[in-house]
């Protein structure tokens, strides 16, 4: 009896965590989704965040509209405006390859709408053979479902609006031309600030590993699987944050490629690519970490100089992070995880130890040697930060 009591309180250990009454969960958890359902906080910071591409949104299609109206002479050029608001849209991934892409499927809608209206004329049946013909020729030039869609909206407004008396044949098919040129000249001469973007990406990324690695520590101190297996899957949850960073940061470079204003943010933007592959090494190196740590603590043994070893990593992480918005840090993450990566010697950290407990430590190896490379030593250099075994 005393053994199944001594195994419950391992399973439910007294802390934060402790599992508590349903009742009075849920009677907590009602006014805590009702706060959060009107906090304010949350919205503001996406409008924010939202006002560079709302800016690019408004130039482009405002720009569009008005060079067809009073230059062109079109009386409502509806496509100049839609074809620039539609090929940039609200989306992180703003990078002139595919904003062409969304401007090619949507000419190519434009265009064969017209053909088919000069051919068999305005109708209900004539609407579901233009919207057919459409979808499939776009999805012969492109694998890519936005290029359909994009190019069958197109189709389906030629088809609804007919054209003005003063407007020639071909004008719609100009006006998403002057759309397509405008939402490519907004890209360069107006780009979305990729800084901002990027760190809040990358923080994001560093706060949640922190969050993993912190879980991982508490079940080595406490000797609690349980704690080490939130931390892993903490650690697993990673990745959908590492692929947004990584879009991100795609987006941000092919910009400025072609910005004139973005080229001198391109020592920058391979800094962060750097810490980018180094770190999503890292990433996995922890899951490897978790697993191990979890496997061990089955017996419900704390280890705290494995537990110890990995909060010293997990500093060096955080200092990383850091030093994507001051440079001045990426020294101090350096030094912070040369000081452990010099004695990851298994046998010198746990001497005596069992087999499982050095192959932990052994498994934080490739860890800091991955946080090396994210701080700006070279991967040989990092290599040797290490001693051999």
């Amino acid at each position: 009896m005393r053994r199944r009591a001594f195994r419950a309180s391992r399973a439910c250990p007294v802390g934060a965590d402790d599992p508590v009454d349903d009742a009075s969960a849920t009677t907590r958890a009602v006014p805590v989704r009702l706060r959060d359902r009107l906090d304010l906080r949350p919205r503001l910071a996406r409008v924010r965040t939202s006002l560079p591409a709302v800016a690019q949104l408004v130039v482009a299609a405002t720009g569009a509209y008005a060079f067809a109206h009073l230059v062109l002479g079109h009386a409502a050029p509806v496509l100049a405006g839609t074809v620039a608001l539609s090929s940039l849209g609200l989306v992180r991934d703003a990078r002139p390859r595919r904003v062409a892409e969304t401007v090619a499927g949507m000419l190519l809608g434009i265009v064969v709408a017209e053909l088919l209206l000069w051919g068999i004329g305005p109708g209900w049946w004539q609407l579901a053979v233009t919207l057919g013909a459409v979808l499939l020729l776009a999805r012969l030039f492109s694998p890519q479902a936005g290029f359909a869609l994009a190019a069958a909206i197109q189709g389906l407004i030629v088809l609804l609006f007919p054209l003005s008396s003063t407007d020639a044949a071909w004008a719609r098919l100009i006006d998403g031309a002057v759309g397509s040129v405008a939402a490519l000249l907004v890209t360069a001469l107006i780009p979305r600030n990729p800084r901002a973007e990027l760190l809040r990406e990358a923080r994001e990324l560093f706060r949640e590993a922190d969050a993993a690695i912190a879980a991982i520590v508490q079940g080595l101190h406490r000797g609690d699987r349980l704690r080490a297996e939130r931390g892993l899957e903490k650690a697993r949850a990673l990745d959908p944050l590492v692929r947004a960073w990584h879009e991100s940061l795609d987006s941000a470079a092919a910009v400025a490629r072609i910005s004139p204003f973005l080229r001198r943010r391109r020592t920058e933007l391979d800094r962060h690519r750097r810490v980018l592959a180094a770190t999503d090494l890292a990433v996995r190196n922890l899951r490897v970490i978790g697993r191990r740590a979890a496997y061990l603590l089955d017996d419900g043994i704390a280890r705290p100089v494995p537990a110890d070893v990995l909060a010293g990593l997990g500093r060096g992480l955080a200092l990383v992070g850091e030093s994507l918005g001051d440079i001045e840090q990426e020294p101090v993450a350096r030094e912070s995880v040369l000081a452990i990566a010099a004695h990851l010697n298994p046998a010198d950290v746990l001497p005596g130890a069992g087999a499982g407990e050095q192959d932990l430590v052994a498994a934080m190896r490739p860890l800091a040697v991955d946080l090396l490379t994210a701080a700006g030593l070279s991967g040989a250099d990092a290599r040797r930060s290490v001693p051999r075994l």
